[in-house]
């Protein structure tokens, strides 16, 4: 079996407000990942991706796009430690 890998995003731009949570979610569990995402009051979005390295990287790519309202300026990465979440949800 893969070591599920994690890694945290804060994702800068027009991310709120245009579906991105709920994108996200939908997005997340079609590539079996688990973790989660939510708004923070700066008006960025944060998620937490869990599963394995291939997925990982598959997500981040389609989250520079995002669902079509959309504009994703910058995502800032970095590794995390996996928490063994069994879904992928919305905050």
């Amino acid at each position: 079996m893969t070591e599920r890998q994690a890694t945290h995003l804060i994702l800068h731009g027009r991310v709120q407000g245009v579906f991105y949570r709920d994108w996200t979610v939908q997005t997340a569990r079609g590539l079996g990942l688990t973790g989660w995402v939510r708004n923070l009051p700066d008006d960025t979005v944060e998620a937490l991706l869990e599963g394995d390295e291939g997925a990982i990287a598959r997500m981040i790519d389609a989250m520079h796009d995002g669902p079509p309202r959309a504009r994703v300026d910058r995502i800032d990465q970095r590794e995390a430690q996996a928490q063994g979440f069994d879904s992928f949800e919305r905050r």
